[in-house]
């Protein structure tokens, strides 16, 4: 370790994204990319069209980009007004902050509430993983919480003795996803009861990355919870995963912390015009959704017809896989089995908190990744 480096950084791991890109050669060149949750569409040709001429004959290259998102964030408010049914004046432009992807405000969203010893954070395990990293990197305490083994539902006994029993420094922020990752369970009735009901010296963000495909929303919250934000990305649904664009919606005076917080020209020009034209476009990129969700039920159908396999419902583009056994070693080797045959066939999915989060591909890919497991289950229960 270098002397100079805070020590703490030694006791965690920094989040790998991608790990196929580092082992390439063991890997089929042809794969089935189903391990981010991206979509499996590309953005239309007659947009990346548009998107060019944007860049040859409007982008300065030589000229910072638009610092203040203003024509952006207007847009934003409109999106959300109008996909959440509410009046259209209701989100303007001071109600959004925009951010290079999620991760950039979940990471303002930590400075502005728990930096200097002030705060600590809570997160459901398991959850996503860069709430308790990008914390860990500022020198943020995690607390984390179990979630019910079946169901997923966060055990909210143990997360109120948490928030009571935390102090030196007391719990600042609670984050969940809604629909959760890995796990693609939304929030419950009871969920969102004990949010509301926490103390509003807490902020509690609410990670709608998947919100497109499970159409579900508490957007309409935020005018009664100024200590509530909801967090969009451009990344699932509207196809962007490369421009890197999040979005947050919450109340004025939580936006304006942001902005002062937030990197200047934190967007580059040509993912601001990106997301312009997703949102003008957004019928025609919205409309793969409805044929993702079909192959997600169709997917779900497959694996639940299998005697090993159990798989939940999911409101968003992925399913959790976990195998029918009793979680000891055999099965735990089992999982590892079926994931790197799964690689070996040019098949890429997550294993992650005992099972594997499989992204809604194409239809083909998706026949493809049911077939393989199938097939490689059936070689597993042979050799027994």
């Amino acid at each position: 370790m270098l002397p100079f480096i805070r020590s703490d950084l030694a006791q965690f791991t920094a989040y790998k994204p991608h790990p196929s890109s580092n082992t390439a050669a063991a890997v089929p060149a042809q794969l089935d990319r189903l391990d981010t949750n991206e979509s499996p569409y590309d953005l239309p040709p007659e947009l990346k069209q548009k998107l060019a001429w944007t860049f040859q004959q409007v982008i300065e290259s030589n000229r910072y980009p638009d610092g203040g998102h203003e024509t952006l964030k207007s847009a934003l408010a409109q999106y959300v007004n109008e996909s959440a049914n509410l009046s259209s004046s209701l989100f303007t432009a001071d109600n959004i902050s925009v951010g290079n992807g999620s991760d950039e405000l979940i990471r303002s969203l930590l400075i502005a509430t728990c930096l200097g010893g002030e705060g600590t954070i809570l997160v459901a395990n398991p959850t996503f993983s860069m709430y308790g990293i990008l914390a860990q990197t500022l020198g943020i305490p995690v607390v984390a919480v179990p979630r019910n083994s079946t169901n997923f539902e966060i055990d909210l006994t143990a997360a109120q003795s948490a928030i009571e029993q935390t102090q030196n420094p007391p719990i600042r922020a609670v984050f969940v996803v809604h629909p959760n990752s890995p796990t693609a369970n939304s929030l419950t009735a009871n969920e969102v009861t004990w949010l509301k009901n926490l103390s509003d010296q807490i902020l509690v963000v609410i990670d709608e990355a998947y919100f497109e495909f499970s159409q579900n929303t508490l957007v309409n919250e935020l005018a009664q919870r100024p200590n509530w934000v909801i967090l969009r990305t451009f990344s699932k649904a509207f196809r962007l995963a490369a421009m890197r664009v999040g979005y947050c919606v919450a109340h004025p005076e939580a936006i304006a912390i942001l902005e002062k917080v937030r990197l200047p020209y934190n967007l580059p020009s040509f993912s601001i015009a990106s997301a312009l034209v997703a949102l003008q476009n957004r019928p025609i990129l919205l409309e793969s959704i409805p044929q993702i969700l079909n192959e997600r039920a169709k997917l779900i159908t497959g694996f639940s017809q299998h005697p090993a396999l159990a798989v939940a419902e999911s409101a968003a583009n992925f399913i959790f896989l976990r195998l029918k056994l009793n979680g000891d070693n055999s099965s735990d080797a089992t999982l590892q089995k079926i994931h790197q045959q799964l690689r070996n066939s040019g098949t890429l999915v997550r294993q992650i908190s005992g099972g594997l989060r499989i992204t809604i591909g194409t239809p083909e890919e998706n026949l493809r990744t049911l077939n393989h497991i199938q097939a490689i289950l059936r070689n597993v229960e042979a050799r027994h």
